[in-house]
């Protein structure tokens, strides 16, 4: 079968470890079941690994990706959920693509249970952007950050994957939202999306009671300066940098909570897909390419230059 994997690390030029070639089919454990798929979608996760970041040189070749939704043995159309059970990880779960292969092939083998129905009306490219994105930010502004006490939302550095799906659930979910990002072209759009866009670390009309937070050391001071007493902070990564300042007398004196996240189950993916259906959401999606364009699919998530997700459609 078809498939694009990692099939060495390069830390410095990432995408020259990429290589799309045949690979044998999947033989799933008892328990697991092979999907036939139709579509993926990237995640910054694969460049991560493609560094090898969280998967070394004893775990390649290894098929990458963590989104998809496709059909399965049965014939039902349905949604993966990408996290599988692993003690050896002191996390206490891996990721598909991580010790297992993942979702850019032809064919993928998952756990029975994770395998979700998609909704009837939503696409297999629009259903593959949810399992990885919009199920972290699901569980962020629900599980983590219960977004149902807030009324106020900010979120930071809009235009990723994550960001863009907090911003249009929590608009959904009728909170007032504002949105960070750098790029006047990005506060645009995000604007669209019916979000308050403003500068990094300019001060909002009002204090929040929740903030997802993806970005880290950059934005992590003004993410305290704008929550008020008893605010959420909610943190699933850090892409501008790990190392941030914290003002623990700021911690303190405001209440402040500050949570770590990160993905969510398939009970949630379950809600999520229900919610997306029910309030007719749809992903927002940067670009599509089809299979036989991946390596441009990886490229383009790679400029830098993206607002939402890079979808794949694996019938072309």
């Amino acid at each position: 079968m078809r498939a694009a994997y990692a099939s060495s690390s390069k830390p410095d030029a990432p995408l020259s470890a990429l290589t799309v070639d045949d690979r044998l089919d999947p033989d799933p454990p008892d328990g697991w079941v092979t999907v036939d798929v139709r579509a993926s979608s990237l995640n910054h996760h694969e460049i991560w690994s493609l560094r090898g970041v969280g998967l070394p040189a004893d775990r390649l070749p290894m098929i990458l990706g963590c989104d998809a939704a496709g059909v399965d043995p049965e014939g039902n159309e349905v949604v993966l959920h990408s996290v599988v059970p692993d003690p050896k990880d002191p996390r206490g779960y891996s990721l598909l693509s991580e010790r297992h292969p993942g979702t850019l092939a032809e064919r993928v083998a998952v756990p029975a249970g994770n395998l979700v129905a998609k909704p009837a009306g939503m696409s297999f490219l629009d259903a593959a952007c949810v399992p990885t994105a919009w199920l972290t930010a699901y569980h962020m502004l629900v599980t983590r950050g219960r977004v149902a006490d807030a009324d106020a939302v900010l979120v930071q550095g809009a235009g990723g994957g994550v960001s863009t799906a907090a911003v249009v659930l929590a608009v959904a979910l009728g909170k007032r939202v504002y949105a960070t990002s750098r790029e006047q072209w990005k506060r645009d759009r995000v604007a669209e999306l019916g979000a308050t866009a403003v500068a990094p670390g300019a001060r909002l009309p009002e204090r929040v009671n929740m903030v997802v937070e993806s970005v880290g050391a950059p934005t992590f001071e003004h993410s305290m300066k704008s929550a008020r007493p008893g605010a959420r902070i909610v943190v699933c990564g850090a892409t501008g940098g790990h190392l941030a300042t914290v003002d623990l007398r700021r911690v303190f004196g405001m209440q402040l909570d500050i949570l770590g996240s990160s993905m969510g189950t398939a009970e949630e993916l379950a809600e999520l897909l229900t919610l997306m259906a029910e309030r007719d959401l749809r992903p927002v999606i940067d670009s599509t390419y089809g299979f036989s364009a991946v390596a441009d699919a990886f490229a383009r998530l790679h400029s830098g230059e993206v607002f939402g997700k890079v979808a794949i459609d694996h019938l072309h």
